[in-house]
């Protein structure tokens, strides 16, 4: 039998110890979700319902299938900067009559839905998810355009966002824009560049410039429903390919057009699949508050993959990675799994293999973090650990099949990279509220740093200053811990999300689901050169 056996104590003191501290982080990263949720607050929320509009997240209800799942993406996002977090932009996947879709939303709540440099980074990472997946795009728009304090920052990069409408659509996969209201400057392009425009009467605002910009610019008096409102572009202009009375109308039509849509997934859903034999409640006591602490991963695998039913691949070699094949809600994927932290040029060697036989068979690949990276040392220098840590890399970096990553725990130096960190543009990366991500731990960086000035000092003949090197390295150790938080490292879109480990088999699920809109196709050699 291949069904995983658990060791985990459910009972035990350890266990206790570890779910309570999960616990207190979910908190943690709940009261970061809730500033998400409120968008600009209750007093301009009002202000917009009083005007007869629905918020951000009411319209994506309103549009989704009843009682299917939103999977959000980037909820984080500008956490730690001066702007909102969220930045005032609702992206993520759902199900439109049937059809798995990319929608985002503007938040008119936050600044008039006006975007600034996180939102630009939001949107362009939403922009990528539908092009590698091949998933409809649906754009709810109300915004203002660029918030033009920080438009330095916005308008030379920005022209990506419609550079990837027009890609998208290129490409065959279509793009809906629903106007609810402005849609000014740049903003104009989003529906100007979309395949399907609905506009809702009275509401919708789209023009290059506003009643104030034309009258400076030509001396041209103009009122907003002449010179950009729905009727006017579905009767004059033909921008509007469909004029809605109100917003729930003009939802229900951009429901009809995904459903007119004839988009097909490149593979069909498996159907019903086993749920594990662990109960996924358990999964909040395996990580140790101590990312120094080994845990084995398959603890972990056992609560996510179906049955628990998990084919390891050299299991008695380069124990430090678990690798091996499973299926996830009917999916198949091939899994590497840190065990004990440290890869090992066992590790590297056996991981380019696993990574070469899933792109021969065309299965997803699932990478779970948990790496304090390469192995140093004279031994392992003379062993080869640089070029065996390149040839994993090398394997990931031009892997084709799609890359589905979870920061469980550590993910340090380039362990990180070898595990399909951000740079090596998974399809999807999450990560646990347990995660840390850094070029290496906190009193490793600060250790290095006061190896290095003592040198210095000892070079120069200088007597060591012991208290202040004792100052430095609190005050550095105290930077490299906040700075590798996991709602540190989403608000900045290192990941599409920080995520309850309870929810892992779902997100994943609804990951697979996605990716598979698109063809799975793993690379047919073309990893360059492996050094051996």
């Amino acid at each position: 039998m291949t069904v995983l056996t658990s060791a985990l104590d459910p009972s035990g003191t350890e266990y206790a110890e570890r779910r309570a501290a999960m616990l207190a982080k979910l908190d943690e990263v709940a009261a970061e979700h809730a500033k998400a949720l409120a968008g600009g607050g209750e007093k301009y929320l009002a202000r917009h319902r009083k005007r007869g509009k629905l918020a951000a997240r009411e319209r994506i209800e309103l549009l989704l299938d009843p009682d299917t799942p939103f999977l959000e993406l980037s909820p984080l996002a500008g956490w730690g900067s001066d702007y909102a977090v969220g930045a005032s932009l609702v992206t993520g996947i759902g199900v439109i009559e049937g059809v798995e879709c990319l929608i985002t939303a503007n938040d008119p709540t936050v600044r008039g839905g006006a975007s600034n440099p996180w939102t630009l980074k939001k949107a362009l990472r939403a922009n990528e998810i539908a092009y590698a997946n091949r998933l409809p795009v649906v754009s709810l728009v109300e915004s203002g355009g660029a918030d033009l304090p920080s438009q330095k920052e916005i308008f030379i990069p920005g022209g990506a966002l419609f550079r990837d409408l027009t890609r998208l659509s290129a490409a065959g996969i279509p793009t809906v824009a629903v106007v609810f209201g402005n849609s000014t400057a740049g903003g104009a392009y989003v529906p100007g560049m979309s395949d399907h425009v609905i506009m809702v009467k009275e509401r919708a605002k789209v023009f290059l410039g506003g009643p104030p910009l034309v009258k400076m610019a030509t001396g041209e008096e103009s009122d907003d429903e002449s010179l950009g409102g729905a009727e006017m572009h579905a009767r004059t202009s033909g921008l509007a390919d469909h004029f809605a009375v109100d917003e729930p109308d003009a939802l229900r039509q951009a429901r009809r057009v995904v459903a007119r849509l004839n988009h097909r997934k490149a593979h069909p859903d498996p159907g019903p699949a086993a749920p594990p034999a662990y109960d996924e409640e358990e999964l909040l006591g395996i990580v140790p508050g101590d990312l120094k602490t080994p845990f084995d991963p398959r603890e972990v695998i056992a609560r996510i993959v179906d049955g628990s039913d998990f084919d390891a691949f050299k299991p008695l070699y380069g124990t430090s990675l678990t690798t091996g094949w499973a299926r996830l809600h009917g999916y198949p994927v091939g899994i590497l799994a840190n065990a004990r932290g440290v890869l090992f040029s066992a590790e590297s060697q056996k991981a380019a293999q696993f990574i070469q036989l899933a792109n021969q068979r065309d299965i997803p690949l699932l990478f779970l973090h948990n790496t304090t990276g390469y192995m140093v040392g004279k031994e392992y220098e003379q062993g080869g650990i640089i070029k065996h840590g390149a040839m994993m890399i090398n394997a990931v970096a031009n892997s084709r099949v799609p890359h589905l990553s979870v920061l469980m725990g550590a993910s340090y130096g380039a362990g990180h990279y070898g595990m399909c960190g951000r740079a090596y543009d998974p399809r999807f990366l999450f990560a646990w509220p347990s995660a840390k991500s850094a070029v290496m731990g906190p009193q490793q960086l600060a250790g290095v740093l006061s190896l290095v000035a003592r040198a210095s000092a000892a070079a120069k003949g200088q007597p060591y200053d012991e208290d202040g090197d004792a100052a430095l390295r609190a005050v550095v150790e105290q930077q490299i811990e906040a700075e590798s938080l996991p709602v540190f490292l989403s608000g900045r879109l290192y990941d599409d999300g920080v995520i309850d480990p309870r929810d892992t088999r779902t997100v994943l699920g609804l990951c697979l689901s996605a990716v598979h809109t698109a063809p799975v196709e793993g690379a047919r050699g073309g990893f360059g050169v492996f050094r051996m």
